[in-house]
């Protein structure tokens, strides 16, 4: 069975640091994964700068009532709106119960892909989903720009409505 504690990314150097033109695409594309995800578990604001101007945002969900009644399934587009994004999933879970359990990163230069299980309680009902991602990041210029999330929607909405169905 996995380990469900939040998982740790360690870098080879002490800072939050992110690329450089000289480096492998696939080298600055890991860097750059590597420090969204750590920023993430600290600030959404700091995390978004490492998104392009524009995003290719994507959420895999279907269009239904039941998705479009949670907040931060919606279309984005900017990097402020990525912030939001983060902002709104954070005051809308319990901090104490969140875990992300990141099992690989994939990369194939500019590209990355995030294997993992989320598991957060939902504030406004107290109920806790797990469900499993895949997310497909895009680095181009050392800015995150294509975003496209695949996870367990059904274990999510399940949990933000009080009545599953």
């Amino acid at each position: 069975m996995p380990d469900h504690r939040p998982t740790e990314l360690h870098d080879t150097e002490e800072t939050d640091h992110v690329s450089t033109p000289s480096q492998h695409p696939r080298d600055a594309t890991r860097a750059v994964v590597d420090t969204v995800l750590r920023r993430l578990a600290a600030s959404p604001d700091a995390a978004a700068e490492l998104y392009g101007d524009e995003v290719d945002w994507r959420l895999s969900w279907p269009s239904t009532p039941r998705a479009s009644a949670i907040p931060w399934i919606r279309e984005r587009r900017t990097r402020r709106d990525v912030a939001d994004h983060y902002r709104v999933i954070a005051a809308e879970h319990l901090p104490e119960h969140a875990v992300v359990d990141v099992e690989r990163v994939l990369v194939d230069g500019a590209d990355a892909v995030v294997l993992g299980t989320v598991t957060n309680t939902v504030r406004k009902t107290g109920r806790t989903y797990r469900a499993r991602f895949a997310l497909h990041l895009t680095v181009r210029d050392g800015k995150i720009v294509r975003h496209h999330v695949y996870e367990d929607s059904l274990a999510v909405a399940d949990a933000w409505h009080a009545d599953p169905g």
